[in-house]
């Protein structure tokens, strides 16, 4: 049922079934028009509720949110203050490798220059050694001498043993190439003869030649058959 308006009262006025949503309807727009501050508050409602929330401490909560996230700063700046003191840590224990490296590395160098020198001032300290029994009996020739050629033919001829056991010892070793096939890195030839040799043949060596190990002290002079 509805009423109808005027100046004094309200009358009931009944409408038909089909026209009574369309009125539902028109009076929520009214409602609407007459209260449109209950869709849209005004400034002045903003600012009531902003007061409101600042009488019941909400502000406060808020205010103490900036203190909570003011400790991850200096959190963070503890974590890097740690990192950096660990880096210089590690920093220094590799200094200190690296000087003791060092310094190791520079006694390896000396020790080795001093057994250098020391290798060539007393490289012939061993052959020399050999020499002595040569110089003991050349010295014993020298003063019991004798009239009789065949004893001092003895002597040199042991002297000579000695001398060349001396050689041996310090792997200085004769060349005497008689036959052999000529060398040039190992003969030194002088002349070229006819010979029954087959061609480039040593026939006759005039001088021995002497080997250090592999190295030529002295190359034979040596003569070498002639090409037929």
């Amino acid at each position: 049922m509805l009423y109808r308006h005027n100046a004094h009262r309200a009358s009931p006025v009944k409408l038909p079934p089909f026209l009574g949503h369309i009125y539902l309807n028109f009076s929520d727009m009214e409602n609407t028009q007459e209260n449109p501050t209950s869709q849209n508050p005004t400034p002045a409602d903003e600012a009531a509720r902003q007061a409101a929330e600042a009488a019941s401490g909400e502000p406060q909560a808020q205010a103490q949110q900036p203190e909570a996230t003011a400790g991850e700063p200096q959190a963070e700046t503890s974590g890097v203050e740690a990192a950096l003191a660990e880096t210089q840590a590690k920093l220094a224990e590799m200094q200190e490798n690296f000087l003791r490296a060092k310094a190791e590395t520079e006694n390896v160098r000396r020790r080795g220059q001093e057994d250098v020198a020391k290798a060539h001032k007393f490289a012939i300290e061993s052959f020399a050694e050999h020499l002595l029994p040569v110089v003991d009996s050349l010295e014993a020739a020298v003063t019991h001498s004798s009239d009789d050629l065949l004893k001092v033919r003895e002597g040199v001829e042991l002297t000579l043993r000695q001398l060349t056991g001396a050689l041996e010892k310090g792997k200085v070793v004769a060349l005497n190439p008689v036959g052999e096939k000529f060398d040039p890195h190992r003969h030194q030839a002088i002349s070229m003869v006819p010979a029954d040799q087959e061609p480039n043949t040593v026939v006759a060596v005039l001088q021995k030649g002497y080997v250090i190990a592999d190295r030529v002290l002295r190359p034979a002079l040596v003569t070498v058959a002639a090409p037929k």
